[in-house]
């Protein structure tokens, strides 16, 4: 006599990412590789340090930044303090080199962080790669 069992086996579906555009990657890489630049004169402790208090004090992981300007500006002058302002402009003068035709003009006559890094995303996502 001959036994069968029954058998059933769990197939788990891969999860759907968001898909994401080249110039939405090339901007996320840009700024990620920018901040890292403007960091790198205070050494790599101390880049660590930065990354982990912001990590554990602002909830905001370093690849989170790019989709978290705001906060991550927020938190940047949080611990800088007015020194958070040199920090903003060597961010932009790494993300100048990086993406050379992207021309910004302050809309209040004054350079706010955030605004150029709106500007910025939103003038790669209109690019043809």
């Amino acid at each position: 006599m001959m036994k069968t069992t029954n058998m059933t086996a769990a197939y788990a579906l891969p999860s759907r990412k968001k898909k994401i555009s080249l110039q939405e990657k090339n901007y996320e890489t840009a700024l990620t590789e920018a901040i890292d630049a403007a960091f790198a004169p205070l050494g790599p402790t101390i880049t660590q340090l930065i990354y982990t208090y912001m990590e554990k004090t602002f909830k905001i992981k370093k690849q989170e930044i790019p989709n978290r300007a705001k906060e991550f500006t927020k938190a940047i002058e949080q611990i800088f303090g007015e020194g958070a302002k040199l920090i903003e402009i060597r961010i932009i003068e790494e993300l100048h080199k990086r993406i050379q035709d992207f021309v910004h003009i302050p809309k209040k006559r004054k350079l706010e962080f955030t605004e150029y890094l709106n500007d910025l995303r939103a003038f790669l996502r209109v690019q043809k790669l």
